[in-house]
């Protein structure tokens, strides 16, 4: 029997979640598989895989073919290395013990290197969240500013207009002040040439 592996959709609409799967080739795309291998979750970051890689690697040996998604898989999961150490132990290349050590130094290194991305992947979204807030704050300082410059605009303008406006008044108030200063002095200035007239009048 031709059998593949290959992953089967599930999840909702641009939310997809999908089964790996073992099923026959040949057959129709109708949901039956023989063996699900374990799930994978391409929506987080990095995505999330469960696989049995035990069960993936006997099935491999017994010839099941996987697709290009499931190759990837496999390989990112290590079942295709681990495959490759049993054909080791098969042709005496060195014991299964060997083997096991190998692939177990194999599987520290990939977790440390999912650890160093989700670290990274974190460190990157932290400074991205500050730059976010930086750039918002900065904002809100030159909105805070133009509000201040515009009031300090406001106040300087109305003030111009209190100084026109009471320089107008002063103006128009000057003359006034001058005309009855003008009219005190005539008055003043004919008092006394009457009082000289009336006393001239006896002597003649």
């Amino acid at each position: 029997m031709s059998v593949k592996i290959r992953l089967q959709r599930h999840g909702k609409k641009g939310k997809p979640f999908f089964h790996i799967v073992v099923a026959d080739a040949r057959a129709k795309r109708d949901g039956k598989f023989i063996e699900k291998l374990g799930t994978y979750n391409p929506v987080a970051n990095p995505a999330i895989i469960d696989l049995n890689v035990d069960s993936a690697v006997k099935w491999l040996n017994n010839g099941a073919q996987p697709s290009d998604t499931a190759r990837a898989i496999l390989s990112y999961k290590g079942a295709l290395y681990k495959k490759h150490l049993m054909g080791g132990v098969a042709k005496g290349a060195f014991d299964e013990a060997e083997a096991e050590k190998r692939f177990n130094a194999w599987l520290e290194n990939k977790e440390k290197q999912v650890e160093d991305k989700k670290s990274s992947l974190s460190q990157s979204k932290a400074d991205a969240k500050k730059a976010a807030l930086e750039a918002e704050a900065k904002v809100n300082q030159a909105r805070l500013d133009a509000v201040a410059k515009a009031e300090a605009d406001a106040k300087a303008a109305e003030e111009a207009q209190l100084a026109e406006a009471k320089a107008a008044e002063e103006a128009a108030n000057a003359p006034a002040v001058e005309e009855t200063t003008e009219e005190v002095v005539a008055e003043t200035t004919e008092e006394p040439t009457a009082e000289a007239e009336g006393t001239e009048e006896p002597q003649a």
